[in-house]
């Protein structure tokens, strides 16, 4: 934590100056299209954080950041145009959208047909990987093929017996959802933990994330009754994290990592926890959380990754754009890439890999995936970047579900 620290104080050090610098107007602009923070505050947040260092278009900075809507599913066609609409600027070179939620490819396709030159980036892709890659001219997500062992590798260390996934038919219908739930099953029944499938409402749905929430609530007592306080819980939807969290330290469980991993995606709203004072700081947010998580008896049962995927993807996106345009990186290149995400997570190791595509057996060269090591308050690092996982299950596909 030490080291992160110091290495914190010289990061922001460097950003401080670039915002110095600010007044300049900019030769070239880069957009940015987020959820809100409502939806997913983490990489909403991202945005601020690259808005504070390069300016804000509007007043003669280089990001120029919109949101889309939280009902993106049904208002699809709103939020293609919010992402479209910032082609309309003849200055923007790149244009990032994280989380890029369906209607990306789209938008994307739009915005090549009347501006090919600029550079389209979608960080954790809602659409497949080929379905994405075919327009993007990069994208990256969370490695759901390893963290598919590797969660089930942790649950297992920390003394689980039974494993429980909470997730709807929407995200089962993306590729890698319906891929990481198979890894998991398998990992489960080789490494002797029972699996079993929960379902809840989509919060883009008519019950809303409110309504979503609140189903949460209400269930996890049961479930954990139903298989008792040995269980590890794992939910693919963002909004739903926060309580979930709350429950199993009030009832018992284990919860290893988020979806998206981050220490602010749903410990902060869980636990009240105010981290306006340590906005950005990785390891003292690490620090005010792991003593409220310790107080709330979630001691050795609750984890996360030491800086945010949604947060970090935001800003590295953007910074690799920037480079790319000025020709300090190249399009493609994982080191170049996983270099950016050193920049605003110092300290924290990046693992990067090409997306394997099952149905010919090649690597994606414009998909990588990234993970890093697990925390568990109270406890420490799990060294899951340390555990080799067998190669069979980066073959398992999503249609192998159930059987």
């Amino acid at each position: 934590m030490r080291k992160f620290l110091v290495c914190f104080v010289v990061s922001c050090c460097v950003a401080v100056l670039c915002a110095a610098s600010v007044s300049a107007e900019p030769a070239f602009r880069i957009g940015v299209a987020t959820p809100t923070v409502s939806q997913a505050e983490d990489a909403y947040r991202g945005a601020e954080r690259i808005v504070k260092e390069y300016g804000d278009a509007s007043k003669g900075g280089m990001i120029k950041h919109v949101t889309f809507p939280d009902n993106f599913m049904q208002e699809m066609e709103t939020t293609i145009s919010q992402i479209v609409g910032l082609a309309d600027d003849p200055k923007v070179k790149v244009i990032v959208v994280n989380d890029a939620v369906p209607g990306t490819t789209e938008a994307f396709r739009r915005i090549k047909e009347k501006r090919n030159d600029v550079i389209c980036l979608s960080g954790s892709p809602h659409e497949d990987p080929n379905v994405i890659s075919s327009i993007s001219d990069f994208s990256a997500v969370g490695d759901s093929i390893s963290r598919g062992y590797l969660i089930i590798h942790t649950a297992k260390e920390l003394g689980a017996k039974n494993f429980v996934m909470v997730s709807f038919p929407r995200h089962q219908s993306y590729e890698l959802q319906a891929r990481k739930r198979a890894i998991m099953e398998a990992a489960c029944k080789e490494l002797g933990v029972k699996f079993s499938f929960e379902t809840a409402p989509d919060p883009v749905s008519d019950v809303g994330v409110a309504g979503a929430q609140q189903f949460i609530l209400e269930k996890v007592p049961a479930w954990l009754k139903k298989y008792g306080k040995n269980t590890a819980f794992y939910c693919t939807n963002d909004a739903q994290t926060e309580p979930l969290l709350r429950q199993i330290a009030k009832y018992g469980g284990f919860f290893i990592e988020q979806d998206d991993p981050s220490p602010i995606l749903g410990y902060p709203g869980a636990f009240g926890i105010d981290l306006k004072n340590e906005s950005g700081n990785w390891p003292a947010i690490m620090k005010k959380i792991e003593s409220t998580v310790i107080a709330a008896g979630g001691k050795g049962r609750m984890g996360t990754w030491s800086a945010s995927v949604p947060w970090s993807m935001t800003c590295a996106m953007v910074e690799y754009g920037k480079r790319v345009v000025e020709k300090k990186a190249k399009l493609g290149n994982i080191k170049d890439f996983t270099l950016c995400f050193e920049k605003y997570t110092p300290g924290i190791g990046w693992h990067g890999k090409r997306y394997l595509d099952l149905a010919n057996g090649t690597r994606n060269k414009k998909y990588i995936m990234l993970y890093q090591d697990t925390y568990i308050f109270g406890r420490g690092y799990m060294h899951t970047t340390d555990v080799k996982i067998p190669e069979k299950y980066e073959k398992i596909k999503g249609m192998q579900i159930g059987k």
